[in-house]
């Protein structure tokens, strides 16, 4: 028997693979066929021991070998390790997650990815639902957004409908509504509310005027978001009712009113969490009851 050692090299080593992305029927991406050719030009070979001069001398021919099945094998590995390996890892990613106990939200593709020469477009879902009803939909009605610049690695766009099916899970989820009553009304709320309605409480019935008064308010319609280049705006309407709460009796409404908004907003990326920054552009309150009443609102 011999011993010795065997240094190889290749030289001009070429692999061109393609992939075709595609979407399953879940929505997650898959690989759905792959393109190989991988070439070898040269490989070279020294070998050492006793026989080491005559394992040289067919160097030429065990390396011609060598590199035919190395170009033999190469591309059906790697056409395993895409097709099975990483679509089996990309079945593991969901495409439904929860974002609070209200909501959740949905980023499965919609098609199949869009590859260019000098882009990777993917259309996501971006829609959130109300995790009582996860099967609940809303009709999306929002322009598609369109990027048109690629100086930069990735570009994240979202549409109207990313916002408004949001806003449409929490109206739904009954998280815009709110009661301060008792312990939760402030003092000077308290006070104030007291005060303006004094005179309707002494006519409706005098025994009243220390029940506990309270504050409804309750968004009416899911909020309605508009994007322009101008900037982003929120529309939200709401009822505001005042209402006596007497102890062991039906509580009493003092008054209605409605409560129009509208917010600005910027959108902004902070690390892996999307923020978003809202600043009250316009408030309107008026009665439901009277005119006069709103002229004192």
């Amino acid at each position: 028997y011999d011993t010795g050692h065997t240094n190889a090299s290749a030289e001009g080593v070429n692999i061109n693979t393609a992939l075709t992305l595609t979407r399953d029927n879940e929505g997650r991406l898959k690989i759905s066929d792959i393109s190989c050719d991988a070439r070898i030009a040269n490989m070279k070979a020294k070998f050492t021991g006793t026989l080491g001069r005559v394992y040289n001398f067919l160097a030429r021919f065990l390396t011609s070998g060598m590199r035919f099945l190395l170009n033999q094998r190469i591309c059906p590995t790697l056409d395993h390790a895409a097709v099975v390996h990483v679509n089996s890892l990309l079945e593991t990613i969901p495409v439904r997650t929860e974002v609070d106990s209200y909501i959740g939200i949905d980023y499965s593709l919609l098609s199949d990815p869009v590859v260019t020469s000098r882009s990777l477009d993917m259309n996501f879902r971006g829609m959130f639902f109300d995790l009582a009803n996860p099967n609940a939909s809303l009709v999306n009605y929002a322009v598609e957004p369109v990027i048109r610049e690629y100086d930069r690695m990735v570009y994240f766009a979202l549409s109207e409908f990313f916002f408004d099916s949001g806003m449409f899970s929490y109206y739904q989820a009954k998280v815009f509504q709110m009661h301060i009553a008792n312990e939760k009304m402030p003092k000077d709320l308290e006070v104030l509310l007291r005060t303006t309605y004094f005179g309707t409480i002494m006519m409706l019935n005098p025994a009243l005027v220390d029940a506990p008064i309270s504050l409804q308010i309750a968004v009416n319609s899911p909020p309605k978001t508009t994007i322009k280049t101008s900037g982003a705006t929120v529309v939200m309407t709401a009822i505001v009712k005042v209402m006596l709460l007497p102890p062991g009796q039906p509580a009493v409404q003092l008054s209605s009113m409605t409560m129009e908004t509208k917010f600005n907003a910027k959108v902004s990326m902070k690390g892996k969490r999307l923020a978003v920054h809202a600043d009250l552009r316009r408030f309107k309150i008026f009665s439901n009851q009277s005119a006069l009443e709103s002229l004192a609102v």
